[in-house]
């Protein structure tokens, strides 16, 4: 004779598997890499409910990762989100390193090379604001917003330049999201310890 708990967990996975197959087959569901099973993190939620975020589906969507979610507090999530932003950087980076190589006009080369100094910067940054968000939340607040200026300025240059490669403008867009996080993940910080700075 089964014992309560295995006739209930029988009764949910056949409910979870009757109500999934009677899905419309309209309904869309994002391409996340990550478990339907694990819970969403509240801290994440209010993260990505701040107001300095630009994308919230953006922020849900990259803070999904199971590391993530298991932040126990927002000092934690905030190291994550820097490792990520430091993450995006490096991979841009290299997408800009590998376009300079190419030929192309002396503008473009001009723009490009702006763009790689913006991501090594932003890389720095993300990695300095990492080690300081215990120590000083007001200033990795700081250091974090000083990042968006030179994303745009590379963007700008881009534009000017007349370099056409929507996957640049796109990877710029994301590093700004990345941005927000990081800006909304230390304000955060800096509200939480109000006396301590």
């Amino acid at each position: 004779m089964a014992s309560t708990n295995q006739l209930c967990l029988v009764l949910v996975i056949f409910f979870l598997v009757f109500s999934l197959s009677s899905l419309s087959t309209s309904v869309i569901i994002p391409k996340v890499n990550v478990s339907l099973l694990i819970p969403s993190s509240q801290l994440v939620e209010n993260l990505c409910n701040g107001k300095a975020i630009q994308d919230r589906g953006f922020c849900l969507k990259a803070l999904s990762t199971p590391e993530v979610i298991a932040a126990m507090d927002t000092t934690q999530l905030g190291t994550l989100i820097m490792k990520l932003g430091a993450a995006n950087a490096k991979a841009r980076l290299n997408v800009y390193n590998e376009l300079i190589k190419k030929p192309g006009s002396p503008q473009a080369l001009k723009a490009l090379n702006c763009c790689v100094e913006a991501y090594k910067y932003a890389i720095l940054s993300f990695e300095m604001v990492s080690s300081e968000l215990v120590e000083d939340p007001e200033s990795s607040n700081y250091d974090v917003a000083v990042i968006g200026p030179k994303i745009a300025n590379c963007e700008k240059e881009l534009i000017n330049a007349k370099v056409q490669a929507h996957q640049l403008l796109a990877g710029n867009r994301f590093m700004k999201y990345y941005v927000s996080m990081g800006y909304e993940i230390t304000s955060t910080l800096e509200l939480e310890n109000p006396n301590e700075y």
